[in-house]
This record gives C-alpha cells, sequence and structure tokens, in this order.
C-alpha cells in the first residue's frame, strides 16, 4: 500500500514516521524543529514501540513499556494544556495531536486515555491555520481506525464511539477553516480522505440503530461532501463583498450584505445561522440589540428545515453558547425547535407534502438538539437555567408528573408545549411505536442516552445533588415503563461507553471526585466555534478570525535588522507634554478603513435621527400626561360632588363624612364648665362667710 501519494499503514494501522515527515509542514517550517533550531521528532513513540506493546508476552517488559507510555501520556497533556485550555509557553496543539494519534494505536488503558486526551484537546483548542495538517492527519487516521478496523468486528466497542465523536469535532472544525476559505492548499489531503469515506458511507446499516454514532457519522459525511464540492470541483474562495442582489429588501443591515456569502458560485451561509452568531455577540457584548436580533431570527426559523442541515446544526450550536448565558437566548432556541418538530410531524402527517419534501435529515436536527440541551443542563452560567432547560418554563411543580407513560396517556393527542428536556421526554414517549417515524425514537434514544451521562458527570458534586437526583428518578422511571428494546438499549451503551466501575444509578451517594478533562459532552468547542464565527462575520479592525502562522524569530529578524548605535554619541531627550501625552490619549488601534467609516458615520446619523425622535415622543408623553392627570381630577372632583350631594339629600348635613363637629358644640361645652367653677366657687365662698359669722361651726376634730 506504499506509494507516493498514499501513506505507508501496516495491519495495525500505524502510519510509518516517513510520511509522517513529509505531511507536517507548514509554509516550509518544519512543525518538529524546537526553539534553538536544532529538529528533533516531536513524538518519541515509535512503530516498533507499538508494536512491541501490544504483541509482548513477557510480563516485565510490558509493565515496563506501559510505564514509558504512561508518562508519554502525561506530556501529551501537558504539551497539549488540557488544564489551561490549550494556552502556555509549553503547548504544541499539533504535535500533540499527533503524539495522541499515536499513543491511541496502544492496547488497553493507553489507547482509552489517549483517545480521551485527544477528545478533550479537541474540544477546548483555539483555532490556528497551523493546526490543518495535524487535523488532516487526526482525520485519516479516525477514518482508517473505523472502516478498515471497526467494520470488521461483529460487536459494538466502546473504542468505537470514541473515534467516531473524534470524527466528529475534527469535521467540525475543518469545517469552520473551510468557512474561512483556508482548505484550498490541502486539496491532496483531502484526496487521501476520499477513499475512506466512500467506505464510510455504506454504514447506515451498521449504525442505524445507534443514533449516538449515526449522527457523528452522518455529519462527516455531509461536511466532506460540501467541502469536496466547493474546494475540489470549483475554485471558490470566501469574500465579504458578495453579491446581495436580492436581500436589500428584507435586511437594511450593511454588515450582513457583506459577510453572507461565498463569491464564484461558493457556499452560502443561511440567515439563520448569521442571526444565531450576532444573537451570541449581543450576549457576550451586553448590547441592546439582543432582542431586534432574536425578532429576525424567529422571522428565519423556517430556514431550519432546508435539507441542507449542517448550517442548521451550526446555528443551534452557536445560540445554545448563548442560550448558557441568557434565559432570553434560551427561550428563543427551545421556541425555534418546538416549531420545527410540530411542522416536521404535521408534514408526516400530510404523506403527500411529505415525501415532496423529504424530510428523513430532520432526525439529525432533533439529536443536535438533544445533545445540545444536555450540555446546557450541566455547563449553563446559572441554576436557574440549568433549571429551566431541564423543567421548562411552566414551573412544574415536581418532576416526576411530567412524564407521561404509554399505559397512563389519556386519549388527547399529546401535544409538544415546550422543548424542554422533559417536554421532548413526555411528547416522544407518547409517540413511540414500532412503525412509528425516525425522528420520534432518535430523538428519544439521544434523551434517556444523554440523561444518563448527564447522572454521571454530576457524581461528587454536592451543589448539583437536586438536580442528579431529578434526573435518577427520571430515568428509573423511564427505565420502568420503557418497553421498547430500542430505548433500553440507549441505556446500556452509554453505561458501556463511560466504563465506570461506579454504577450511577445505585451508587449516587458515594462521592466520587470529578477530574478535570473527564467529561463526555462537549464542552468549550461551541464556545470556540461561536468566537470564531463571529470574528469572520463581524470583523474587528484589529482582530483576525483563524490567526494565520506566525513569522519565526529569525526571518523578523531578517527581515527588520536592528541599527548599532555609536557608544560616543550622548544622547539627550527632553520631554515636554506636548512632545509626550499620557496614555489614555494615545490611539490604540490603527486609523480604520472606508467600510468602517462608513459604518460609523451612519450609526451616527441614526443616533442622531433617534435622539430627536425621542425627544418629540418625550413632549408627545408629557402632554398626553398632563391631559390625563387633568381629566383624571376632574372626573374626582365630580364624583365628589356627587357623593355630598346623596349625603345632603339623606342626613340633611352639609359636612364632610371625614369632619370633626363644628365649633359651637365646643363653645357650648366650655361654657358649661365656666358654669360649674361658678356654682363651686359661690358655694365655697357662702361656707367661708358663714363660719366667720358663727352660723356654721367646725367638728372639734376639724380644729385640732
Amino acid at each position: 500500500m506504499s506509494s507516493n501519494k498514499q501513506p505507508v499503514i501496516n495491519k495495525f494501522g500505524v502510519i510509518s514516521s516517513s510520511y509522517y515527515e513529509k505531511l507536517f509542514k507548514c509554509n516550509g517550517q518544519n512543525l518538529y524543529k524546537s526553539r534553538s533550531g536544532k529538529s528533533k521528532p516531536s513524538y518519541s513513540v515509535t512503530r516498533e514501540c507499538i508494536l512491541k506493546f501490544n504483541h509482548t508476552e513477557n510480563l516485565r517488559e510490558k509493565e515496563r513499556l506501559k510505564e514509558q507510555l504512561t508518562k508519554n501520556i502525561l506530556r501529551c497533556k501537558r504539551r497539549l494544556g488540557l488544564r489551561t485550555l490549550g494556552s502556555g509557553k509549553h503547548v504544541n496543539i499539533p504535535g500533540g495531536w499527533i503524539e495522541a494519534t499515536y499513543l491511541a494505536q496502544c492496547k488497553g488503558d493507553i489507547q482509552e486515555e489517549a483517545l480521551n486526551v485527544l477528545y478533550d484537546s479537541l474540544d477546548h483548542a483555539s483555532f490556528d491555520y497551523c493546526q490543518l495538517p495535524a487535523l488532516f492527519f487526526v482525520a485519516e487516521s479516525v477514518l482508517y481506525r473505523l472502516c478498515c478496523d471497526a467494520f470488521q468486528k461483529t460487536y459494538l466497542y466502546s473504542v468505537e464511539m470514541k473515534l467516531a465523536k473524534i470524527g466528529y469535532l475534527v469535521f467540525l472544525r475543518l469545517f469552520v477553516f473551510f468557512l474561512h476559505g483556508h482548505l484550498g492548499g490541502f486539496k491532496a489531503h483531502l484526496l487521501r480522505l476520499q477513499q475512506y469515506l466512500n467506505v464510510l458511507s455504506l454504514s447506515e446499516e451498521t449504525y442505524y440503530k445507534y443514533p449516538n454514532i449515526f449522527s457523528n457519522v452522518a455529519f462527516i459525511l455531509k461536511t466532506s461532501e460540501i467541502i469536496y464540492e466547493r474546494v475540489l470541483l470549483s475554485e471558490s474562495t470566501f469574500s465579504p463583498n458578495g453579491n446581495t442582489e436580492g436581500y436589500e429588501n428584507v435586511y437594511s443591515d450593511m454588515e450582513f450584505q457583506r459577510h453572507l456569502r461565498f463569491n464564484q458560485g461558493g457556499y452560502e451561509v443561511n440567515h439563520l445561522l448569521w442571526h444565531c452568531v450576532a444573537a451570541w455577540s449581543c450576549v457576550q457584548n451586553n448590547s441592546p440589540k439582543l432582542n431586534n436580533v432574536l425578532e429576525h431570527l424567529n422571522f428565519h426559523k423556517t430556514q431550519l428545515q432546508n435539507k441542507c442541515w449542517l448550517d442548521s446544526a451550526l446555528a443551534l450550536l452557536v445560540l445554545a453558547e448563548a442560550a448558557k448565558l441568557n434565559m432570553v437566548c434560551l427561550k428563543a432556541l427551545m421556541d425555534l425547535v418546538r416549531d420545527f418538530i410540530l411542522s416536521i410531524m404535521s408534514a408526516q402527517n400530510q404523506e403527500e407534502s411529505y415525501k415532496v419534501n423529504d424530510f428523513s435529515w430532520a432526525w439529525n436536527i432533533v439529536y443536535t438538539y438533544v445533545t445540545i440541551l444536555a450540555e446546557i443542563c450541566l455547563y449553563a452560567a446559572t441554576s436557574d437555567l440549568r433549571k429551566t432547560v431541564f423543567i421548562g418554563f411552566c414551573g412544574c411543580k415536581s418532576s416526576q408528573k411530567n412524564i407521561s407513560l404509554k399505559d397512563t396517556v389519556s386519549e388527547d393527542e399529546p401535544v409538544l408545549r415546550e422543548a424542554s428536556v422533559l417536554g421532548l421526554l413526555k411528547y416522544f414517549s407518547s409517540k413511540i411505536s414500532e412503525n412509528c417515524n425516525q425522528l420520534i425514537w432518535t430523538g428519544y434514544y439521544g434523551l434517556v442516552y444523554n440523561l444518563v451521562r448527564m447522572s454521571w458527570e454530576l457524581r461528587g458534586d454536592e451543589e448539583q445533588n437536586g438536580l442528579r437526583n431529578t434526573i435518577w428518578q427520571t430515568l428509573q422511571k423511564t427505565k420502568d415503563h420503557e418497553k421498547d428494546e430500542r430505548i433500553r438499549i440507549a441505556v446500556k451503551i452509554a453505561q458501556a461507553e463511560l466504563n465506570d466501575p461506579t454504577d450511577p444509578f445505585t451508587s449516587y451517594g458515594t462521592k466520587v471526585p470529578p477530574n478535570v478533562g473527564d467529561e463526555t459532552l462537549s464542552k468549550y468547542i461551541g464556545w470556540r466555534i461561536a468566537n470564531t464565527l463571529s470574528k469572520l462575520f463581524f470583523p474587528s479592525i484589529d482582530a483576525c478570525a483563524v490567526p494565520l502562522k506566525k513569522l519565526s524569530i529569525k526571518q523578523v529578524q531578517r527581515k527588520y535588522p536592528k541599527k548599532k548605535e555609536d557608544p560616543m554619541k550622548k544622547r539627550v531627550l527632553h520631554f515636554t507634554v506636548r512632545e509626550h501625552p499620557s496614555k489614555s490619549e494615545l490611539s490604540m488601534f490603527p486609523y480604520p478603513d472606508l467600510f468602517t467609516r462608513v459604518d460609523e458615520q451612519l450609526a451616527r446619523i441614526v443616533d442622531h435621527h433617534w435622539q430627536e425622535e425621542l425627544k418629540i415622543r418625550q413632549k408627545e408623553d408629557a402632554i398626553c400626561e398632563a391631559e390625563e392627570r387633568k381629566d383624571k381630577e376632574l372626573k374626582e372632583k365630580n364624583h365628589f360632588k356627587e357623593i355630598m350631594k346623596k349625603r345632603e339629600e339623606k342626613l340633611h348635613k352639609q359636612t364632610k363624612p371625614y369632619e370633626l363637629p363644628p365649633r359651637t358644640e365646643v363653645i357650648s361645652l366650655e361654657s358649661k364648665e365656666r358654669n360649674v367653677r361658678k356654682v363651686t366657687d359661690y358655694r365655697f365662698s357662702t361656707k367661708i362667710v358663714q363660719l366667720q359669722t358663727g352660723i356654721l361651726k367646725l367638728p372639734p376634730s376639724a380644729i385640732q
């Protein structure tokens, strides 16, 4: 199988180092050159070492080799920067991917650990143009393992599932690079992948019962189909100044008109993806235009039904990142998918329209959304977001009442009110049957499969005990009442993929500390893609969407040599305020180009007219409030007059109900008190006169 165009691969799937050295070069620079300039390989794992480890029968030799390979895995983790999200001086992402791919050729625990390291790095690593050769190497290795090794086995293996997940992340990254127009120089690499992709397209019967793998395979095939059509069959490149005829009447956004299309018959990004990226940018920048963007997104929700579903899946992935931070975006995401499912189901009921439109691909969107729900439920910013995506906006009292199983379903037709986890679980469980649509049982399968993984990832997290208990109770109720074998397989597949000695259904009370990089769901790839696409669709002045390869230090020194200063000359620097302004006054950005200045000027004009309109509206509102206040006062006066008139007619009194008695009554009381005082004073004076004249005599006791 060795030739000039084909890699040298032995029967164990190990690619030779000679092909490796020819393949991985980026712009004429060897990837394994060290900082000192000396050439050295970026890996120490050789083909002989792998073969010896896989086939040796000597236990001591096997333990020695395993110890050496374990050290290589630890070094690979450090090189990939698993604890620093791929950043740092010690990080070499392409070299780490290659070394992890080599280590994945080993058998046993080394293979499992290497695949986990590779998956975690592909999830959180940033996008860089220099990663493309390594990406194609990983893609070729994964496709070779799937086509030449996995298909020959009768049973499904956990390694097979991990390879499918890694392949999904690799082709997802390749599609993002394709949107940036960076795959034009890698046609030879694409041609090498074509033979494996042709074999992979025949795997529908093999993976049809396992949507968790089949969805990844479908994504790989759809992505490769688009890339091959645009890169190999046409010479299309990305151009921000594409043709925008037919879109001016719908939108007047200049950014959208400039960055929507690919020129020369290339790939066209749909409105839905563009507005999802815009919503994510608004959430990141705390922009007040978020509601307007979501209104436009709702206007284009029918584009989710397009047969080219790759953009729709990418749009949901980006909108989910905004939903992890914002409740309004979460509501928009759930409503978008709810309307999509209802429209597909209504089209299925009308057999003629269903056959014409051919919605056989719709299950890919539903399964992608179900996986996204699990990611939001685990990694959302607040507990309210996590609770809402699981239970829904209805404010249910108990999660146990949300699952209507088949034996307790009422005769009424089930209605999908919310696309939450429990809402979809209730809807799919009531619709599932042996002859049901693939969308129904695939969505139900994905929910149960992801619930098992969510319960496993929440182990040992005391803050999430409530959510984990709810998930566990939901799974137990589903397992007890669901008799469909496809759904029961979902639980077994998830447990086999986790390959954990502690059963999440029985040992939920035991504390298992979660390890770094031990996640089974993608945690960072959505954020990386949203960030990269936002820079592509809304480019700033000083930012590049995907950074190209940086010039080496030697090239920079050769291009800009330092001038030698004469040591005999002494320079005296005179600092003044005018010559050296403060740091805050210096411009941190280069002078903007023409389009940027036009956009800024248009924004200032729009803001000026908006401020004037706001002032006019404020004046009109003040006039309306004054008139309403006068009318209200007049109504109160008339109402009070009517009350007083009725009181006078009934009680013959003109006093108000809450007034005190008139002043005359108070005066009469005071006069009575004065008269009483006068009478007492008169009596006392008469008694004194009688005592003086002898008429009245005191008793002897009083005199003493």
